[in-house]
């Protein structure tokens, strides 16, 4: 929740080198592991220009994330699904397959969608994000959810329940 939080998109941009007044998408994966459907990526993208997170230093991520109109999250599987939390931490739109942590994180994140990749439905959820100057939802308290910190919470409440049940 520190290292990913809303930036200006502007300043996201002109950190880059991108330009201010055109819609980017954001490919959050490595267009290489062919299990995150780069395909399907460029297919929704169309003639937005499509970043990616191939080759790029970590610490730059959350500039690539608050410069996108919207993260798209195309995967046939995911573990949890780190990049979808990574944009709502900084209220960017997320589009993502239902698979890992999306199915409960989008739930109720309004701009959002979370369902199998079909051009029409994405298409449709993907297009006001394209056309608006600096589409913002209200993501990040969904992603708190997911913190280390709230995540340590529970950890540590599950170890007391089952210490607590132990004989």
């Amino acid at each position: 929740m520190e290292r990913f939080h809303p930036i200006d998109r502007d300043r996201a941009r002109a950190e880059l080198g991108l330009a201010a007044d055109r819609p980017y998408l954001l490919f959050a994966a490595d267009p290489a592991r062919a299990e995150k459907r780069y395909d399907l990526a460029q297919a929704i993208a169309g003639k937005t220009e499509l970043l990616t997170l191939g080759n790029i230093d970590p610490e730059r991520v959350p500039l690539y994330v608050n410069a996108a109109n919207a993260v798209l999250v195309t995967s046939d599987r995911e573990g949890f699904g780190l990049a979808t939390i990574e944009a709502l931490a900084c209220d960017v739109p997320v589009l993502a397959t239902p698979h890992g942590v999306a199915p409960e994180a989008l739930a109720g994140v309004d701009g959002s969608l979370c369902a199998p990749f079909e051009m029409d439905t994405w298409g449709a959820a993907l297009a006001p994000h394209l056309t608006t100057t600096d589409p913002r939802i209200t993501g990040r308290a969904a992603a708190a959810r997911y913190s280390a910190e709230a995540m340590a919470i529970r950890v540590a409440q599950a170890w007391r329940s089952a210490l607590a049940a132990a004989p």
